[in-house]
């Protein structure tokens, strides 16, 4: 956790250190403005602990505020560094046809001002749009052909959710959200492919309520993600089983003679010295055979040996990088990063783009989604 917070801050804080660059090149300031600037961009980058800090000390109206206008921000200055790379490939591409075309390019050049403004303005076109992308909850449908289901039963719906991060930023009117599209899927079994909480979960009694209503005749399963690790691992637990989920940590069951769903813990609690570590091969080729066994797991990465034992492995996760183009590194980090894939011996892998937001209340070019599985018989 220690080491995530330092890179963490590491990198935002060299994006702000960016854009304060940028700033001052577009709209030269006097040492005294330069002061107040740093302070208020330092005070942007503190934000994440200011928030959590006012949270503990019972401040939770200006928490809300400010975790809003705070994370805004971080969307603003993500995305602003991102088109001024764009900016500084135009200007690198112009300086390579001057040296070698010879080429006078000095009414191609932006001024300081346009290389400042113009990504400030992309960016936040780009948020606003993106809050509205964050809000518009697409349903995915797979449909899955098994052998393995019980005489008389010829399909079996479930419903995943992934990456709720019930917190500050998503709470009952998001909420609401999630559950209308899972109340219109009409499951038999509702998942959480883990982080369905993030940070303190004090005053949620609304946002519990939506999650206890939320429908799934046949039981409602899920697992940790490294959020509720670094949320506090057994707050997180208790409003996770009071919301009417069964926490599944290297465990499995058997839902109603049908299939075995089974559950790892994330590997972040490993780190933190609370996870139940368990090899996943081990623990499903423990159970019977002849049935259809879907395996829970926050993080996209397959064990082939335990695939050997799955059908169908529900994960998420990586957001599908939420904020476009930082979709490059999550892809690169993780290679399962988004949709369905088939592995060597046939079982199937979903990875969910995630159902809420972390960070910044915005995606974009990577919708939140709930997942219907279809398991039909062959």
């Amino acid at each position: 956790m220690i080491l995530f917070l330092l890179t963490f801050f590491l990198v935002y804080g060299g994006l702000h250190l960016y854009f304060f660059l940028r700033l001052r090149a577009a709209f030269p300031m006097t040492v005294g403005v330069q002061a107040a600037v740093g302070l208020a961009l330092v005070f942007c980058i503190l934000t994440p602990l200011i928030v959590r800090l006012a949270e503990r000390l019972g401040y939770e109206g200006g928490a809300c505020a400010l975790c809003y206008l705070g994370y805004l921000w971080m969307g603003v200055v993500f995305l602003f560094f991102a088109f001024s790379l764009v900016m500084d490939g135009y200007r690198l591409a112009l300086f390579f046809n001057e040296r070698i075309g010879h080429m006078d390019i000095s009414r191609l050049l932006p001024t300081a001002r346009i290389i400042f403004l113009v990504p400030l303005a992309a960016s936040l076109s780009v948020n606003v749009y993106g809050y509205t992308e964050a809000l518009n909850i697409r349903t995915e449908r797979l449909v899955v052909e098994t052998d393995k289901l019980p005489k008389g039963v010829d399909k079996l719906r479930l419903v995943q959710l992934s990456d709720v991060h019930v917190g500050m930023i998503v709470r009952e009117d998001r909420l609401q959200r999630m559950a209308a599209s899972v109340r219109a899927a009409d499951p038999d079994i509702l998942v959480c492919t883990g982080d369905l909480v993030d940070g303190q979960l004090d005053n949620m009694t609304g946002s519990l309520r939506i999650l206890q209503e939320m429908p799934a005749r046949l039981g409602k399963y899920a697992v940790t993600g490294n959020h509720e690790f670094y949320a506090g691992l057994e707050q997180a637990l208790d409003f996770t089983r009071k919301a009417g989920f069964t926490v599944l940590r290297g465990e499995a069951v058997e839902v109603a003679g049908m299939i075995h769903i089974a559950g790892v813990d994330d590997p972040a609690g490993k780190r933190t010295g609370e996870g139940r570590q368990i090899s996943e091969a081990e623990l499903l080729s423990s159970l019977p055979p002849g049935r259809f066994t879907v395996l829970l797991k926050h993080i996209p990465q397959v064990d082939l040996e335990a695939a050997l034992s799955f059908d169908l492995q529900l994960s998420g996760h990586t957001h599908k990088g939420q904020i476009a183009p930082f979709n490059m590194v999550t892809g690169f980090v993780f290679p399962y990063h988004s949709g369905d894939f088939i592995m060597p011996d046939g079982a199937r892998l979903h990875v969910s783009r995630g159902t809420g937001t972390w960070g910044p209340p915005i995606r974009f070019l990577a919708p939140p989604e709930v997942t219907v599985v279809d398991i039909v018989r062959k």
